[in-house]
């Protein structure tokens, strides 16, 4: 069984006030995803907390009391997210509220936080206003960001005698989040790099063979990708046909994630370099005992997603123990510092931005026995890879 640091919830109002909504025995905790529009990556997501939770109650809950997790599923739509968390708050009474994946969504639960003075524990979400420009004093995000994982990847481009580089990203938040960190951290550390190509298709509905046209008209010597899910599937198979990325090197944001790199079999790309989870090969002692329990308990083994979902409920096991309550604003105020062990190591919530230091594994890419892994990887400690607070204070409203 895992080391699990445990605390107690009780429940809150939305205004901070500790109350007794919830039965005496049970923590209500309302988490909102969209399970139906991206099962490849929430599905692991909800199976990570799954495990975390029945861990923690099995362990005697958090302050003698049991997780019950009331999830929501939100269709993809920012519009019924912010619904379903009106109705978590006000009917199901939950002391917090977690979770969302897309940027637009988790967007909108973070005003939703803000106006409602709710704290948000967002989980997936990648996109930086989050914690910048929009950012507020109830939401806090675990993932690495798209600054975090973009910056990673610009610190290895940096290292290859190339100049001209093209960007393909979807055309939305997280997407041109992605390509503008990455332009910036970059240029920063190799000022004579030019950007000749951006190709921006649509979330989800990507034409190929145009995009991959377009990319080889301009002859770069290195392309910079976000896309993911089928859309990455369809790039991958389009530019291997058409030679793209012959000659080329490539640095690809998520695409070391099994989620994304598993159903690619064995039409993996070789040599991409880039973010991912490695989980096969990862020997720390925690992170063993994590893939054993997981996949006791689902007979699989877990994803990047399953590894997220998990860091939430030890995020909200952690925080309610070191407030001694679930007050929001003691809550709130746990947040800031707030740090606890994971199967990806240390993880801190920073004062400063309210993000935290998870980590992500960077490597390459290559094909084994019909399936793509990485290789030659290492863990990127998210720290590592963040502004410093004097810069944070810029880009930020204050709390």
């Amino acid at each position: 069984m895992l080391a699990i640091i445990l605390g107690g919830i009780a429940c809150f109002s939305p205004a901070g006030a500790e109350t007794a909504r919830a039965a005496d025995d049970v923590i209500k905790i309302g988490e909102i995803n969209s399970y139906t529009r991206l099962p490849a990556f929430t599905e692991p997501y909800r199976k990570g907390w799954q495990l975390a939770v029945e861990q923690i109650n099995n362990s005697g809950g958090v302050l003698g009391k049991k997780l019950e997790v009331i999830a929501r599923d939100d269709g993809g739509k920012p519009g019924n997210a912010v619904k379903i968390a009106e109705e978590l708050i006000t009917n199901e009474q939950v002391v917090l509220l977690a979770g969302t994946f897309f940027s637009h969504i988790g967007l909108a639960i973070t005003d939703f936080a803000k106006q409602n003075k709710v704290l948000f524990i967002a989980s997936e979400p990648l996109s930086d206003a989050m914690v910048w420009s929009k950012g507020n004093k109830y939401t806090f995000r675990l993932r690495p960001s798209t600054y975090m994982q973009s910056a990673m990847l610009a610190r290895e481009a940096a290292k290859m005698p190339i100049v001209k580089w093209a960007t393909i990203a979807p055309n939305y938040a997280y997407g041109k989040d992605a390509v503008n960190a990455f332009k910036t951290v970059l240029k920063e550390l190799k000022p004579d790099v030019e950007f000749i190509e951006e190709q921006w298709p649509a979330l989800f509905k990507i034409d190929a063979g145009a995009t991959v046209r377009a990319l080889e008209a301009a002859k770069p010597e290195g392309i910079f990708n976000v896309t993911f899910g089928g859309d990455l599937a369809k790039f991958v198979r389009e530019g291997s046909i058409r030679g793209l990325f012959d000659g080329r090197s490539v640095v690809s944001l998520l695409t070391g994630e099994p989620e994304y790199l598993d159903p690619l079999k064995a039409e993996a790309p070789e040599g991409w370099i880039v973010t991912g989870y490695p989980r096969d090969f990862i020997k720390e002692k925690m992170h063993v005992e994590y893939v054993k329990a997981y996949q006791d308990m689902f007979g699989e083994l877990p994803q990047t997603g399953s590894l997220v979902g998990y860091n939430t409920i030890l995020t909200i096991a952690e925080v309610i123990r070191k407030a001694g309550s679930t007050d929001t604003e003691k809550m709130v105020a746990a947040m800031k510092n707030l740090s606890f062990d994971s199967p990806s190591g240390e993880v801190v919530y920073r004062a400063s931005d309210h993000q935290s230091t998870m980590g992500a594994w960077v490597g390459k890419t290559t094909v084994r026995d019909g399936q793509g892994i990485m290789v030659d990887w290492f863990y990127a400690d998210g720290a590592d890879y963040l502004p410093g607070d004097e810069a944070v204070k810029a880009m930020r409203p204050a709390d």
